[in-house]
């Protein structure tokens, strides 16, 4: 029903931030995990234990922005945890070669709080936009904004990859070029979450139906 999209302002927008977010942050593991590996020079297990913070957190503090999301405005959580996100891809933005684990293992940290504090509240907020008979529709839409945002995200990453690098493998020689490529993407993911977090901000207050 394009009508749930037309006249459900709330809907809407919840979708769009969904579909922004997913489409910003999909790509970063496999980003992170082939810096830790080739520019950092870690076997995959200690390249996944690093990874691994970022769910931790998410697991850690889901519940707790789930709690929210029923007390408080949804809006206002979402927009926050998306805002939280965009700074997590800022500071991936100043990777270097010889950047700490701390300074990797705190943006990820930062961007499992965002993810927490969005994806929790703003699903909720697609859910409860909706009447009960359109909750079928309202969760199979949720599942394609994330699936959609997924390969739009890994389509910019290989777009940007092949730009910097061409065809060939990611070697010594041309380490610096996936260097920069990956700065580039983390700085376009953040300039998406931005509009992300505007796109949530605007929405408008949650009007569950009765």
């Amino acid at each position: 029903d394009i009508n749930l999209f037309r006249a459900n302002r709330v809907f809407a927008y919840s979708n769009l931030a969904a579909l922004i977010n997913y489409s910003a942050t999909f790509a970063v593991g496999f980003l992170l995990s082939l810096y830790l590996q080739i520019i950092k020079g870690l076997g995959p297990q200690a390249a996944g234990m690093i990874l691994l913070c970022q769910p931790l957190v998410m697991v850690i503090f889901s519940p707790l922005a789930g709690r929210l999301a029923d007390r408080l405005e949804a809006r206002l959580i979402a927009s926050a945890g998306m805002a939280l996100v965009t700074v997590g891809l800022l500071l991936l933005a100043a990777l270097e070669p010889h950047s700490p684990t701390l300074f990797i293992v705190t943006a990820l940290t930062v961007l499992g709080l965002g993810f927490a504090f969005f994806s929790s509240p703003n699903t909720h907020a697609i859910m409860s936009a909706v009447d009960s008979r359109y909750y079928g529709i309202a969760s199979a839409t949720v599942g394609t904004m994330r699936l959609s945002g997924q390969m739009f995200s890994m389509g910019i990453a290989m777009l940007v990859l092949s730009i910097y690098l061409g065809s060939g493998r990611i070697t010594g020689a041309n380490m610096e070029q996936f260097l920069i490529s990956t700065r580039v993407l983390f700085l376009i993911f953040a300039a998406l979450c931005a509009a992300g977090t505007f796109a949530s901000s605007i929405r408008g207050r949650l009007r569950r139906p009765r």
